[in-house]
């Protein structure tokens, strides 16, 4: 089983959603957070005043599926979020030792 966790502009999140869904996954948690990568923020302009935004509103979305599935979660995500321009986002793989669904108590891929 993989966590993947993808971190993206909030604008993408529809098509990567309904992109999901169309390879099958059933469910996902999506955070609004904040942060910079290599883009370290931008200068803005506000009522004649310039100031500094150093973290950008970004959208976290993480996805448990089973490890039949990461090509094809980790292709779309890839491909519906991104637009070719800097600030894009990542993702992260990362291994899951165990789940469990709290209501049924089902454990490892029955769970997800």
């Amino acid at each position: 089983m993989k966590l993947v966790t993808a971190i993206l502009k909030p604008f993408k999140m529809d098509d990567v959603r309904e992109g999901l869904s169309d390879v099958g996954v059933t469910g996902v948690t999506v955070t609004e957070v904040k942060g910079f990568g290599r883009q370290k923020g931008h200068t803005e302009l506000y009522r004649g005043a310039e100031y500094v935004v150093d973290f950008l509103p970004k959208i976290k979305l993480e996805v448990a599926i089973g490890d039949e599935k990461l090509e094809q979660v980790v292709d779309v995500i890839a491909k519906t979020a991104n637009t070719g321009k800097i600030g894009d986002g990542k993702i992260f793989v990362t291994s899951l030792e165990q789940v469990i669904r709290i209501r049924t108590g089902e454990t490892g891929v029955d769970a997800l």
